[in-house]
């Protein structure tokens, strides 16, 4: 018995870590171009924020509709009277007279109308507010793509750069293997192995850290994407666009951004906003009027009146003033918000303009250096060399910093002028094609 009980526990134990081998081991491989498919269609904040669009649409056929009527029931008497042949008349309780034909009460249908036209105006501002709602959309969107394909960015730049230390890494280890061997033997000093294994443990302990600034970056874009947390995901990084800043001219760029980005849009749609909610508090001057039909049975002179009434407010003291007054100032702080917000645009498109021209000619100017694609076959030179005895250990390991140096600093290059690229097309509010 017991040891069935333990078979069974190590199959449970077995089952569950295959599992989790298997969940471990779901790499998906993306482009970035898929990779931003994936986001249009997943992301929670575009989802959430996409309903704002329809709240907005349920506010406008709210708009549109009428006033219910209103029905009103009142003067019941719960006593009959019913009328006798002797020209006598008896009251008696509904419950046994004919309430239907005989009970005392009246009753009045009305119906509240708007003037001025408020209806209309409401529904005016209800669609602006429609339009703001889908600017903000649309803001949020290039936010988060900008987001999303920064973080690609640096995921594509740390990917690279830790091949560059498992390069390394694999570099020490076989001359680590060699050396050991040839200290075993009594050919060499402890002491240059020391110095080789030294360098191996730098070179891992930066990989750790390389790996967990990938983790860090893996959270993010599963974030982003709304990914499964056991999902893996690995960029293929394919030929980058890195177009030369001289092929755009910058006042294109900035009349491109007044028109494209949404938060200028929607700084000018708050000022429309606030013009619609002018004319509607100014309608608010004009007073409803409600329209009613009346019936009253025997409360007075006839057993049977209908009549018809009509009221109003009268606009003596409250003509809507306040609102008036804060609309008005609304329209001219919304207007100075929007010009803000305009010269913002402006600078910002100009920053990122010049950011990404500094980064482009830094880049081009590594780029084509001929040594850098001669680094890989250095390194392997470097190494027989030192196994052969022809350089020093100094200079070998005053190579590996000069090698990992320079290629971290073409690998940062690549990343700053992808990473300026994005921004300016942030700035920009569009493609820039």
């Amino acid at each position: 018995m017991m040891t069935r009980r333990y078979l069974l526990f190590f199959t449970t134990i077995l089952l569950l870590s295959k599992v989790y081998a298997q969940r471990q081991q779901n790499v998906l491989e993306l482009t970035p171009e898929q990779i931003e498919a994936i986001f249009i269609k997943q992301n929670l904040d575009l989802i959430a924020e996409k309903m704002n669009v329809s709240i907005a649409d349920a506010a406008i056929a709210q708009a549109r509709l009428w006033e219910n009527p209103s029905l009103q029931i009142d003067g019941v008497n719960l006593w009959s009277t019913n009328a006798q042949r002797g020209g006598e008349r008896e009251v008696i309780p509904p419950l046994f007279g004919s309430f239907a034909r005989n009970t005392q009460f009246s009753a009045e249908l009305s119906q509240l109308v708007s003037l001025s036209g408020k209806r209309s105006k409401l529904i005016g501002m209800e669609k602006v507010s429609k339009e703001i709602a889908m600017a903000q959309f649309e803001d949020v969107l290039r936010g988060l793509k900008a987001e999303l394909r920064k973080s690609v960015c640096e995921m594509i730049y740390l990917s690279s750069y830790r091949k560059v230390l498992e390069t390394q890494s694999q570099s020490l280890s076989l001359l680590i293997d060699t050396y050991t061997k040839q200290v075993a033997q009594g050919n060499l000093a402890k002491n240059e192995l020391l110095r080789l294994q030294a360098a191996l443990f730098e070179v891992e302990n930066e990989l750790n850290e390389i790996q967990s600034a990938l983790n860090g970056q893996q959270k993010n874009i599963k974030a982003l994407l709304n990914a499964e947390p056991f999902v893996v995901i690995e960029i293929l990084d394919g030929a980058r666009r890195i177009p030369n800043p001289e092929h755009y001219v910058l006042a294109d760029l900035t009349t491109s951004a007044m028109n494209a980005r949404p938060d200028v849009t929607k700084s000018k749609l708050q000022t429309e906003y606030y013009g619609k909610s002018l004319k509607y508090e100014k309608s608010q001057r004009v007073p409803d009027v409600t329209f009613g039909v009346n019936y009253d049975r025997r409360g007075g002179v006839w057993h049977d009146f209908v009549g018809f009434s009509m009221g109003m407010e009268i606009p003596l003291f409250n003509r809507n003033q306040g609102n008036i007054k804060a609309a008005k100032l609304s329209i001219s702080q919304s207007s100075y918000q929007a010009q803000k917000q305009q010269n913002l645009v402006q600078q910002e498109v100009v920053e990122a303009y010049h950011n990404y021209a500094i980064a482009y000619g830094f880049y081009k100017k590594i780029d084509n250096n001929p040594l850098i694609g001669e680094l890989d076959s250095m390194l392997e030179v470097y190494a027989h060399n030192l196994i052969d005895k022809n350089i020093s250990m100094l200079e070998y390991i005053d190579f590996m910093d000069t090698y990992k140096s320079t290629k971290q600093t073409w690998l940062t290059a690549q990343k700053n002028v992808s990473v300026q690229f994005e921004e300016l097309q942030y700035t920009v509010g569009t493609k820039i094609k």
